[in-house]
């Protein structure tokens, strides 16, 4: 018996996923759950495990191809059956009638799409491109075209013509045997259209200040210990500074709002991201209702969720619904930049590494551990009186964290 392996739900909004890598080849044998291949989304990496035991059969979709949701990936045969690749190729070609023609210049694959699709494409005004065929050879179906129709029109590419990046100037012979092309992954393609999509959409501006963290350094290093003992998670900077946002938030709500066509939406909640470092890329996982969430629980949340990050396996509705945004660049070491909002959200806050520096206190110079803070964000909504306000307000809380327990 031959099972079908198709691409499985990749998570809300997501339509189509590119084929990474097959860690299987035609014949070879297969276990119960174990891992065929790897698709690669905008966000997130998702493995196919084989549904039974049995024998590779074909690989219909190769590395390299998108494919949407439900399209046919390969074909298992039940049992230890070994038949080859061209065997089987014989035996379905045989038993499915030859495809027809596909016309001139319809597309680079040799399959014709169905009838009714095509009509279908014609009504609705939609490009081929924009339509992820799931029949067999990549064809578009007519129920490709309704799911294609029914998207938010932002998923797929619009007929009108994009501005494309300038052709790369010529490179010397001796110059390009020394280089090497790796075709970009879904998500930095994803990453880098959205930071563009930002800087093109958003009136975005960037507002300065520093912070002596002094006291937060103290309070951390009084209570590391017995945080750890008691919530079994270690106290970092971070949750210091989720709570100094949310309490800065709560006087400067239009930085935790977002525009929506002529409309200011303002909300009444907090679901903070954090924006994480991983080896394939920047992903930014949401903390919900930060505003209700203690210390420790922002603590946890953010171990979680950053582990989860690093090994690939954070889910698509963990990413999204963020209201505003933490970058931490202090990791690396950066000592000062510009964070990129990131869309939709109205502000986004980049910390720095903490450097011990000359300041001058009471008429004296003494040596503080300080850190810059970028606050970067949408202009149209937020005015430089509250972008100023709110880091100041963030400020005043970390370098006296009673503020935040008084609600000062």
């Amino acid at each position: 018996m031959i099972i079908e392996i198709r691409v499985p739900t990749l998570g809300e909004s997501v339509t189509e996923a590119t084929v990474a890598t097959w860690f299987k080849k035609p014949g070879d044998l297969v276990a119960a759950d174990e891992m065929l291949c790897e698709l690669e989304t905008d966000k997130v990496t998702v493995e196919v495990p084989s549904p039974m035991a049995g024998t590779l059969q074909d690989i219909i979709a190769q590395e390299g191809d998108t494919v949407g949701v439900d399209a046919l990936l390969a074909n298992i045969s039940e049992g230890d059956a070994t038949a080859s690749p061209a065997a089987t190729a014989s035996t379905s070609s045989s038993h499915d009638p030859a495809p027809a023609p596909a016309p001139a210049g319809t597309s680079s694959t040799d399959i014709e799409d169905a009838p009714s699709a095509k009509k279908a494409m014609a009504e609705a005004n939609l490009n081929r491109d924009a339509v992820t065929g799931t029949g067999r050879g990549g064809r578009v179906m007519k129920d490709d075209v309704a799911r294609a129709v029914a998207a938010p029109a932002n998923t797929f590419a619009p007929l009108a013509p994009v501005a494309t990046a300038p052709p790369r100037a010529p490179v010397s012979v001796d110059d390009a045997a020394r280089e090497e092309r790796v075709k970009m992954t879904r998500l930095r393609q994803t990453i880098a259209r959205r930071l563009k999509d930002s800087q093109n959409n958003a009136a975005m501006l960037t507002t300065y200040n520093e912070v002596d963290m002094t006291e937060v350094m103290a309070l951390r290093t009084e209570y590391k210990e017995l945080f750890l003992k008691k919530h079994g998670v270690k106290l970092g900077f971070m949750s210091f500074f989720a709570k100094a946002c949310v309490h800065a938030l709560s006087e400067v709500p239009e930085v935790n709002a977002e525009i929506d066509g002529t409309d200011i939406v303002y909300k009444n909640f907090v679901h903070m991201g954090i924006a994480a470092g991983t080896p394939t890329g920047l992903v930014v996982p949401v903390i919900r209702d930060t505003d209700s969430l203690s210390f420790a629980q922002i603590e946890k949340a953010i171990a979680e969720k950053g582990a989860r990050a690093r090994d690939g396996k954070l889910s698509m509705a963990e990413m999204q619904g963020g209201t505003f945004t933490i970058s931490n660049g202090g990791v690396y070491g950066s000592l000062m930049s510009s964070p990129i909002l990131n869309p939709p959200q109205s502000g986004i806050l980049g910390m720095h590494k903490i450097q011990d520096r000359p300041m001058a206190i009471n008429g004296q110079v003494v040596i503080r551990p300080m850190m810059y803070l970028a606050l970067s964000y949408d202009h149209r909504i937020v005015d430089g009186k509250g972008a100023v306000t709110f880091l100041v307000r963030v400020k005043e809380a970390l370098e006296d964290p009673r503020r935040m327990l008084m609600d000062l």
